[in-house]
């Protein structure tokens, strides 16, 4: 009995070092979003003259069993993973663009990155490998395409990363240029801009109708606005001085932004402004939009003379008088003077009760 328990144990000792008792190894699968999968053969691998069968070759000195890594191509390069065989000494490179297919076979798949309020922009790799004469690492060279670095925006793109590292105007064309060619079928929306307060009614700017004047979106964007709907306000203040609308909206190029309010507020109605002069002894001064705008223009008080905010500023009468504020049309010369009939623009105050007589 004790004979036939070590004859048994010479066999299961034999069957683990010989060859044809060797485990079963299986291929390994890489999955990829866009490609087709890699597949690393044991059997091929292990039959290779400088491996021999010797799995130690790759356990655990660069695969460690016991810890799954992925290895970009990048890091393959610097001799880890599969590239400390495929080095282009033992074996051939990872480095090779030509040799890209050998692991990488069948057709790439288009990209599509997802954007929110326009189209999907659809990255086509069969259109850009026969422009690059199936150079890979026109793009896959770890500043172009960097792993991990998904989120990038048009504003970084016009800075010359991503697909702005040719996309600049000399190599292909702008990323500012017509967004049709990557976001198929875009049409842009119309945007509202609320008024803070609700002091006016809200600005609506039209895209259809600047582009349909052979405006480009590189003209506005991002030199003007980020590619974003945001709630960010530049003020008209800010717009007369050449910020946002106003870079182009001066009065000049187009119609300036201190003119009619209604080209862009449509149905604004401007109302009464009322003065209230506490402890003065005299009644409220009421501004009449209406009766003003019968004879002027928005752009004669604004900004000029005041901002587009009720009691952004004050001024007493004194002020006035020496010309600022109302005192600058109220001069006796374009319009009636501040020292003139205070009721003009004063209400009536109801007057005191008379003083008890003396006795």
């Amino acid at each position: 009995m004790k004979v036939l328990l070590a004859s048994l144990s010479i066999l299961i000792s034999l069957a683990m070092i010989h060859p044809g008792f060797a485990a079963e190894t299986k291929d390994i699968e890489f999955n990829f979003k866009n490609a087709d999968k890699v597949i690393f053969s044991h059997d091929f691998h292990l039959k290779a003259r400088d491996i021999n069968g010797n799995c130690k070759m790759c356990h655990n000195a660069i695969f460690d069993i016991r810890k799954q890594r992925h290895y970009t191509m990048q890091m393959m390069e610097k001799t880890k993973g599969c590239g400390a065989c495929h080095s282009g000494v033992k074996a051939f490179s990872v480095a090779d663009e030509k040799s890209c297919v050998r692991c990488h076979k069948g057709k790439p798949r288009d990209v599509v990155f997802k954007a929110k309020g326009v189209q999907d922009a659809t990255f086509s790799h069969s259109f850009h490998i026969a422009k690059t004469a199936g150079k890979c690492k026109s793009c896959h060279n770890g500043k172009t395409i960097i792993p991990g670095q998904n989120n990038i925006t048009m504003a970084q793109m016009e800075q010359g990363k991503k697909c702005g590292v040719c996309h600049n105007g000399k190599s292909a064309f702008a990323v500012t240029t017509n967004c049709g060619r990557c976001h198929k079928g875009m049409t842009p929306k119309e945007i509202t801009f609320p008024i803070a307060g609700k002091k006016a009614t809200p600005a609506l700017f039209s895209h259809k109708i600047h582009l349909g004047m052979d405006y480009k979106c590189n003209v506005c964007h991002t030199k003007l606005f980020p590619f974003k709907h945001t709630p960010l306000q530049i003020t008209m203040t800010a717009m007369e001085s050449g910020s946002g609308c106003g870079a182009c909206h001066n009065g000049k190029d187009a119609f300036t932004v201190a003119g009619e309010c209604t080209k862009c507020h449509a149905g604004y109605v401007p109302g009464n402004m009322t003065f209230v002069l506490a402890d003065s002894g005299v009644g409220p001064a009421v501004f009449s939009h209406e009766i003003h705008l019968g004879m002027y223009k928005c752009a004669e008080c604004h900004t000029k003379l005041f901002p587009f905010k009720h009691g952004a500023k004050h001024f007493g009468m004194g002020a006035m008088m020496e010309g600022k504020s109302c005192g600058t049309c109220h001069n006796g010369k374009d319009a009636f003077a501040t020292t003139g009939d205070c009721n003009k623009c004063h209400q009536k105050v109801a007057s005191a009760p008379p003083a008890p007589a003396k006795k």
